[in-house]
């Protein structure tokens, strides 16, 4: 039997530059430098973000090679994001990826990051959970998507549901920016809402009556009625950010449960998975694990490190196409949204 090969992947959809090295699924290095800069105007800027991954690509891919303690002439492969993403950002990675393995002589792999996503549930961890079993249903959440998938196998993904305005990691960053808290919001507003009480404050759900989701109207609820609370006492956010950062979370998660819940009742699988940087939500995890035992099923949810935009994800999607000897010509362009 042939050793499995090792898969170099390339990260740089958004604004993290990542590089990792894998053997088969097992992760040898995953390296993440992230751009501190975009903190301060509250969202990432596409300009800076491409401009940093030009300044970190090189010693970043470095790094994870050394780590791995392999040199570039082990690599059997090199898979790269080539969408969905920032244009500029995807195009630093994928610029690298085809100069780097036209230079070795070796395959170049394209990967869809929101399918490199789902696969993330695939890799070897330390915790040495059971993988996902086809079919499965996978919610995958982030700042730019929310999907509903229903998994057939590594590379056929149904898309059941979508949301139809904002991404449920939108709607925690906005909110987050309401409140006056620091980008990104997300993990700010986890925090938080350990500590409030997330009954003390209602705001609207959108109730469509498919799979798909809507998160535009719930942020302008609560946009509105922290308003109109501060025009009766300027301290209101102040006297109750705990409470508030509880409610918002409550009501951004139980759209999401509710959603996987008439999924799994619509389609019947024996497990179910979670994915995405919103995945990394302690409540979001939490719902769902009681919904896993609430159904007698099983969910599988990815360590923190691989619920964010990271480059051991794609290598796994890559590693599934190189056994299928899936590869790609150097003409393949980057693409900025979901084309399917």
């Amino acid at each position: 039997m042939t050793n499995p090969p090792y898969i170099l992947g390339i990260e740089s959809s958004c604004d993290d530059t990542s590089a990792a090295v894998i053997c088969g699924t097992k992760i040898l290095s995953n390296v993440i430098a992230g751009q501190k800069i975009h903190a301060e105007f509250g969202g990432v800027v596409p300009e800076l973000a491409s401009r940093a991954h030009q300044q970190n690509m090189i010693p970043v891919v470095d790094t994870a090679l050394k780590r791995a303690g392999i040199s570039k002439e082990h690599i059997s492969a090199i898979a790269y994001t080539n969408g969905p993403g920032l244009l500029g950002s995807l195009l630093v990675g994928s610029s690298f990826a085809k100069g780097m393995a036209l230079s070795l002589n070796i395959p170049l792999i394209v990967v869809d990051h929101l399918k490199a996503h789902v696969l993330a549930n695939f890799l070897d961890t330390e915790e040495n959970k059971p993988k996902p079993e086809f079919p499965f249903l996978c919610l995958t959440v982030s700042g730019g998507h929310t999907l509903l998938l229903m998994v057939h196998d590594y590379f056929n993904m149904e898309l059941l549901g979508r949301t139809i305005d904002d991404a449920a990691g939108e709607a925690f960053d906005k909110s987050a920016k309401i409140l006056g808290l620091p980008y990104p919001g997300g993990p700010v507003v986890d925090r938080l809402a350990q500590q409030g009480d997330p009954k003390r404050f209602t705001f609207s759900i959108a109730k469509l009556p498919d799979l798909n989701f809507s998160f535009s109207g719930l942020k302008t609820s609560f946009l509105y009625f922290v308003r109109d609370r501060l025009k009766e006492n300027p301290n209101f956010i102040e006297e109750n950010l705990n409470d508030l950062a509880a409610s918002i979370q409550y009501h951004i998660i139980k759209s999401l449960t509710d959603k996987m819940e008439k999924a799994l009742k619509q389609h019947k699988c024996t497990n179910f998975a979670l994915s995405g940087g919103v995945a990394a939500n302690s409540e979001l995890r939490k719902r769902m694990t009681e919904l896993a035992e609430k159904y007698n099923l099983r969910v599988t949810i990815p360590p923190l490190a691989l619920t964010t935009d990271n480059a051991a994800m794609i290598a796994c999607y890559g590693y599934f196409k190189y056994l299928q000897e899936e590869y790609a010509g150097l003409d393949v362009v980057p693409y900025s949204s979901i084309t399917s």
